[in-house]
């Protein structure tokens, strides 16, 4: 026993990075060789893009069919899921192996580790770790907005932007303002069609905005009225909901020592995406110190890296595969029938509400996601 469990495969994170890495894993590696173990803080995967729609809209049951169970994700088996939250790494710079220490003080040892946790969100994509925490939370928000006169999204990037739409959708007479930092929304990676465009969208269905304002402090659902930082009042704002970007998931990376975080908590990497002195370490998604946008897509570029470095360096090899960034593109949603979708290559393009209605508005990708997961 002792032999096998020094040749783990280990996978922290099962969201749609780690998903995919084990899947492409369990079907290279030898059984008798390697254990692929994921690690995850609960015993399902979450679609997490849906939350928007999942938090607002409760007829939508999409609770139902985003929240997914890892056992179909393994190739002929070959891989368990273990449910815990890791909280710190041991291992030393230059030193292949090491192990990770859940909550539970359990430690499990690994030849090679691949870091997949995301991003923390706060608001409704905040979903708990602790599975009994979810549907009460689930619950929590759709009162939250079934009660609220008017709705005060702060932060107009994509989550806010869908979270305006789905709030729309679901209650159309309610006020919903937008109050966000920048002079037009989303941020200057992507084309003024698209900031303006789906601007336009959300005005046409009564939705305000306030821009170049912050606001610093969210107050308890059912405090009536907010200030921005510049001292605006809203007077009437009964629901104040953060929209904020999401943060790097990777306090428990710390643990490695300073030089394995940047100071934003992104991973440093590799174009091989190793840790900079941990080879048989790895990092993919949301979490690595890449200068890009922090989205799903990207792991049509990070995964094959991954997976392609990882049985290089089981195999003795020195991966070589190296990731050179990947073309900015997103689909944003303006309810269930609407939204645009914008690609940063042949000098940027966008396509409109047809386009976005397809490929996300209507279920936001849920049955894509069920298929990774064998169901």
């Amino acid at each position: 026993m002792a032999e096998k469990a020094e040749q783990n495969i280990v996978i922290v994170g099962g969201g749609y990075a780690g998903i995919q890495v084990a899947k492409q894993l369990s079907k290279k590696l030898d059984a008798t060789r390697y254990n692929l173990i994921l690690i995850n803080s609960r015993s399902y995967a979450v679609a997490l893009p849906a939350a928007v729609r999942i938090v607002v809209d409760g007829e939508s049951k999409l609770e139902e069919t985003s929240f997914v169970k890892f056992d179909k994700l393994y190739a002929n088996g070959n891989g368990e899921t273990k449910v815990g939250i890791v909280t710190r790494i041991e291992a030393q710079p230059g030193v292949p192996g090491g192990a990770v220490v859940l909550a539970t003080g359990e430690r499990i040892s690994y030849a090679v580790l691949i870091l997949a946790t995301g991003s923390k969100w706060s608001g409704p994509s905040g979903i708990p770790e602790n599975e009994d925490d979810v549907l009460p939370f689930v619950n929590a928000w759709r009162q939250k907005f079934a009660r609220a006169n008017h709705v005060v999204i702060v932060g107009g990037g994509a989550v806010g932007i869908e979270l305006a739409g789905e709030v729309k959708d679901v209650y159309p007479t309610k006020r919903v303002t937008i109050v966000h930092g920048g002079n037009q929304l989303i941020n200057t990676t992507y084309g003024s069609s698209l900031r303006k465009g789906m601007e336009n969208r959300l005005r046409a269905r009564g939705v305000e905005f306030m821009f170049n304002e912050y606001i610093d402090d969210i107050p308890e659902a059912g405090v009536v009225g907010i200030s921005t930082r510049s001292g605006k009042h809203i007077s009437d704002a009964d629901l104040v909901v953060s929209a904020r970007g999401g943060r790097p998931n990777t306090d428990y990376v710390a643990s490695l020592g300073e030089d394995a975080l940047n100071g934003h908590g992104f991973v440093k990497i590799k174009p091989t995406m190793q840790l900079l002195n941990h080879p048989s370490i790895f990092a993919l998604g949301d979490i690595i110190d890449w200068n890009e946008q922090k989205q799903i897509a990207k792991l049509k570029w990070h995964v094959p890296v991954v997976v392609t470095n990882v049985a290089s360096f089981l195999n003795g090899v020195t991966p070589t595969k190296k990731y050179a960034g990947a073309p900015e593109m997103i689909v944003i949603t303006n309810g269930k029938k609407g939204g645009m979708g914008y690609f940063g290559f042949f000098g940027g393009f966008t396509l409109g509400d047809w386009f976005a209605w397809l490929v996300k508005s209507r279920h936001f990708m849920v049955p894509h996601f069920r298929k990774d997961l064998g169901y």
